[in-house]
């Protein structure tokens, strides 16, 4: 009962009205344009779907409540596997906040499951964006924090602002999430000048 609750509270009750039509039977087309017009129609809503899903998922993390993200995350990941394929770069991202979700409620083994199902994306694709290997590493790198080995983190989260810079600039606003995890580490660490001066970059 508190798994339904919670996804209910979750998603369920956000995409109840978008999951019939996508879900339920789907009307026979008579002519090759109709039945073109109506693929591109049911693409449309699977499409609406998972940025709902999506949304929904990355607000409930970013409100601190990994476990409510968790259940939308999962239907943004089922649809997208559908729509785009099972290895598709659309699927990255969901899988970032999966396993940042599931970081965030100490199942640190099934995040470690989603960063790697993420970065064999990653490495199967040779024209991947340089903005999604730098989200790559900063899931690595929180997830190398979580597990306390702060150095493996600094070294993610390093990759994380050189990624970020190489794509939207030196000052861009993108490197900042990069520079303040490192300031942490370095702050916990008791390296005060490097943790200040990090902060002062932010």
């Amino acid at each position: 009962v508190s798994h339904q609750r919670t996804d209910w509270i979750s998603i369920h009750g956000h995409i109840c009205q978008l999951l019939l039509p996508v879900l339920g039977p789907q009307p026979c087309f008579h002519s090759e344009k109709d039945r073109k017009h109506g693929k591109e129609q049911l693409l449309r809503k699977q499409e609406s779907l998972i940025a709902v899903a999506l949304s929904t998922a990355q607000g409930f993390v970013w409100a601190g409540k990994p476990l409510e993200a968790i259940p939308a995350a999962l239907q943004a990941l089922r649809f997208s596997s559908r729509v785009f394929g099972s290895s598709s770069m659309q699927l990255v991202p969901i899988y970032l906040l999966l396993a940042e979700a599931s970081t965030g409620t100490g199942r640190l083994r099934q995040a470690a499951k989603y960063l790697s199902q993420a970065r064999w994306i990653v490495l199967q694709t040779p024209n991947c964006s340089a903005a999604l290997q730098s989200k790559l590493h900063r899931g690595l790198g929180l997830f190398s924090i979580a597990e306390g080995n702060l150095d493996q983190a600094l070294y993610h989260l390093a990759n994380d602002v050189y990624l970020a810079t190489a794509e939207f600039g030196l000052n861009s606003v993108e490197t900042s999430g990069g520079y303040f995890h490192m300031a942490n580490i370095f702050f916990r660490q008791n390296k005060m000048d490097a943790a200040n001066s990090l902060y002062t970059e932010v």
